[in-house]
């Protein structure tokens, strides 16, 4: 299959071989189960949103849990790999995937009351986050929640044999200072060795348009 060429090297990565082989490593019931206590601690007595956008959504581990807490809200997804796309579609209906990059995709005038982005930030290409960083600005109406490897300061870090494929930053503080009409409203942790529910020792914040 011919993967269309990207502007960047990590979108070019998860277009092909590497992000198909991911699929398979992405659909574990323990994953389904860690993403649901998740999403429920972070909005926890805040009123449900009734649309969700996930950026980099892959086959929709996160919007089956998101499925499970908000069974009202529609769903809508944007993702650069095609096989990933296709299996979404057991998760979404097929007009609301966006088969695109982060980079290229906008929202034009639509809004999402939640805009989600959980393990693909430190994916991309860090020149070009502060343009993600609008995008999803751009395309929420109520919340950003951003799922991600924190760092007090910008580090690369070897991603299965490979480099310049996962940064760790501190993704609240560049957030909301490209989108300054957003507050922090709440923010944790999710552990690996958390007996009930263990991720991937990642920081997860929950931002609210002022």
């Amino acid at each position: 299959m011919t993967v269309p060429d990207f502007a960047t090297p990590q979108e070019n990565f998860w277009a092909g071989d590497f992000g198909r082989d991911y699929i398979g490593r992405n659909r574990s019931p323990q994953q389904l189960a860690t993403n649901l206590a998740l999403f429920a601690r972070a909005f926890t007595a805040k009123q449900p949103p009734v649309s969700i956008l996930e950026l980099g959504a892959n086959i929709g581990m996160n919007l089956r849990a998101l499925r499970l807490l908000f069974p009202d809200a529609a769903l809508s997804a944007v993702e650069i790999n095609a096989d990933a796309a296709r299996e979404l579609v057991n998760v979404i209906d097929q007009s609301q995937i966006f088969e695109e990059s982060i980079l290229e995709w906008e929202s034009g005038e639509r809004q999402w009351e939640l805009v989600l982005a959980k393990g693909v930030l430190i994916h991309l290409n860090p020149d070009f986050l502060p343009q993600v960083y609008e995008t999803m600005a751009r395309a929420s109406s109520r919340n950003v929640l951003i799922c991600e490897y924190f760092n007090p300061e910008p580090v690369q870090v070897p991603y299965r044999g490979h480099h310049d494929r996962l940064f760790k930053r501190d993704w609240c503080s560049e957030f909301l200072a490209s989108a300054p009409g957003f507050r922090l409203v709440d923010y944790g942790f999710v552990y690996r060795h958390d007996p009930a529910f263990p991720g991937d020792d990642f920081s997860w914040f929950l931002l609210e348009r002022v």
